[in-house]
């Protein structure tokens, strides 16, 4: 297992397949990069998930963009599966997952995350500018009947749109033994305008939830985030933004869709190219610049974070 320079183990790659998108979302930060250019294959992507196992890096998560656009997903999810490793999961819009969750169970995928930002049409319309609601719900339910687990909503609280949905979401989770996941806007891919209008803070919800819930789990391998467990269903809150706690329990190393390591989310300043690299088939070389760009990791949000992180916050 590697570490970076602050102690921090990075387990985790969480590889964009593309920026394609069937999606308008007016919030959207593109994983925080910009638009690339030519697309890893699936041969690539392997190759980047086979020299970071040897890292020690033994867990996949595939994003976009949305990443059922590409043709050959199924391909790509079979490809790292056949590596042989440990967590293999994806994050959707959920909109064309009904029909390939078949195919991508059988090919090696275990988990799933499906963005669901509203359970009303008209919402879920005006923040996505897609009329797909009830294609994202039969997915779903699709995703459902073929066991895959756990299968995470993802809800991004957006004031005077959604945040006075946060009880039906839990309803509608809890019906589905789905885990219900709120998450903080973040202050990427849009104007200050943009998140002064619709940032809404989680910490109402967090009191909500620590008065309620009869057991909490701390994620340990996830930012040190806490899951609450209410009873009729569980409930995550990703609070990302001015969280140094969240920053300094940060396991992930990102794959841009052109393939570059993106040590840090809120940064595009110290990127590491991969392409030329993966193209020669160096495997010696690529696993250098794997640790480059663990190297350049650093905490975005600094501060007081606990006792035993003091010291280097």
């Amino acid at each position: 297992m590697v570490v970076d320079r602050y102690g921090r183990p990075v387990t985790g790659l969480r590889i964009t397949v593309t920026h394609k998108c069937n999606y308008k979302c007016f919030y959207c930060h593109m994983e925080g990069e910009g638009e690339g250019g030519e697309e890893l294959t699936a041969d690539d992507i392997a190759r980047l998930v086979k020299v970071s196992k040897r890292l020690g890096i033994s867990k996949v998560k595939l994003t976009g963009g949305e990443p059922l656009l590409r043709r050959d997903i199924v391909d790509i999810v079979k490809a790292i599966s056949d590596v042989g490793v440990a967590d293999l999961a994806m994050t959707t819009n959920g909109s064309l997952l009904k029909g390939c969750v078949a195919e991508l169970v059988k090919a090696g995928l275990r988990r799933v995350n499906v963005s669901l930002p509203s359970l009303k049409k008209g919402v879920f319309e005006k923040i996505t500018g897609v009329d797909m609601l009830d294609d994202v719900v039969e997915g779903l339910l699709k995703a459902k009947d073929f066991d895959l687990r756990p299968i995470k909503l993802n809800t991004v609280l957006l004031r005077g749109l959604n945040d006075g949905e946060v009880w039906s979401l839990m309803d509608f989770a809890g019906k589905h033994d789905f885990i219900l996941q709120l998450i903080e806007l973040e202050p990427l891919g849009g104007t200050n305008e943009l998140y002064n209008k619709y940032h809404v803070s989680l910490d109402v919800i967090e009191n909500w939830l620590e008065r309620r819930a009869f057991k909490i789990e701390e994620r340990r391998d996830l930012h040190k985030r806490r899951q609450y467990d209410l009873g009729y269903v569980k409930v995550e809150l990703v609070k990302a933004v001015n969280n140094p706690e969240f920053c300094m329990h940060c396991t992930r190393l990102r794959v841009t869709a052109d393939g570059k390591l993106k040590p840090c989310l809120m940064r595009n300043d110290n990127l590491v190219d991969v392409l030329s690299a993966l193209r020669r088939g160096a495997d010696g070389e690529l696993s250098q610049l794997f640790i480059e760009a663990i190297k350049a990791r650093e905490p975005y949000f600094k501060g007081v974070c606990g006792a035993e992180r003091a010291k280097i916050c």
